[in-house]
């Protein structure tokens, strides 16, 4: 059983929130955030409006993908249902992480135990291996709190919000 808080969600929903807005502030380079359940639902996302706000190409800070973070969310889930296939094909096992690199930018995805994906959209200036190395510490953080309970939460949270 969790723990509601002020704004209605429990408190380690509350806390997956603030890992994800840490991960977005505090990591040069990271534009935006999504985190996808294994059936492509996002459950969290970074705020694209306020992103939008900060990161505007006049600024000279290009903001997230197109559109919102639902934008995010389907090219996460594309990519780690890609990713999959192909390692079933390739008998490589289990994906841990993916890294698109393109001109304008890049994409990480990465596994959490539960079968949900972490997506980061960054710069093309960005330092890799700290944006992975960040990545792996929300993953480590929120794998054992994303419990199907949470989940559960989350999605309703992000469609009330929609």
């Amino acid at each position: 059983m969790t723990a509601t808080g002020t704004f209605g969600l429990s408190t380690e929903a509350r806390n997956l929130q603030w890992l994800l807005g840490n991960l977005v502030e505090e990591v040069p380079g990271v534009r935006s955030v999504a985190v996808v359940s294994s059936d492509g639902l996002m459950l969290l996302s970074s705020d694209p409006a306020q992103q939008a706000a900060t990161s505007t190409p006049e600024a000279g800070r290009p903001g997230g993908p197109r559109g919102s973070s639902a934008d995010l969310a389907t090219i996460v889930s594309g990519i780690g249902s890609l990713t999959v296939g192909a390692a079933r094909l390739m008998d490589g096992g289990g994906v841990k992480q993916t890294m698109v690199a393109m001109e304008e930018g890049s994409v990480f995805v990465m596994s959490i135990s539960d079968g949900s994906l972490l997506g980061v959209h960054a710069t093309p200036d960005c330092d890799m291996s700290v944006v992975a190395y960040h990545m792996a510490l929300f993953v480590g953080r929120a794998g054992h709190v994303l419990t199907p309970e949470v989940r559960s939460e989350l999605r309703k949270s992000m469609e009330s919000t929609q």
